[in-house]
């Protein structure tokens, strides 16, 4: 067999993987992309292994290894990407800014604080004032 024909073949499964990752937006057209990115590796380990005779079968080894993890991989990451529709209402990639907020707003120290401008020098008690 001919070593060209499956590494070009993966070489262009890889490459639309690529393309996946960095032109869409939906985060499960992503993981998708992802997965072709693994497909591609897997086939190329696989040419490898019966291009280069091996005895112990390594690269068919790797490819089991590499399916088992990404299956577990997609099962994860569609649980992560459907809890955050579920809580963000979205799953476009560029709408999500941060995980652990649950408003979407990241405190950077250049938004106001939701308590008031922050008291002077000597504290709240500075504030406090007595009437007589």
């Amino acid at each position: 067999m001919h070593l060209v024909y499956p590494a070009v073949l993966s070489s262009l499964l890889f490459c639309v993987g690529v393309y996946g990752v960095l032109a869409r937006r939906n985060a499960i057209l992503v993981l998708m992309s992802v997965e072709l990115m693994l497909a591609a590796v897997s086939l190329n380990l696989v040419a490898f292994d019966v291009w280069l005779r091996d005895e112990i079968h390594s690269g068919q080894v790797f490819t089991l290894f590499l399916i088992a993890l990404a299956a577990a991989e997609i099962g994860v990451g569609l649980a992560i990407v459907l809890l955050v529709y579920r809580e963000r209402g979205t799953s476009a990639v560029d709408r999500l800014r941060a995980l652990a907020d649950r408003e979407g707003n990241e405190p950077d120290g250049n938004e106001p604080d939701r308590d008031g401008p922050a008291p002077g020098p000597g504290g709240a008690a500075s504030r406090e004032t007595t009437t007589t």
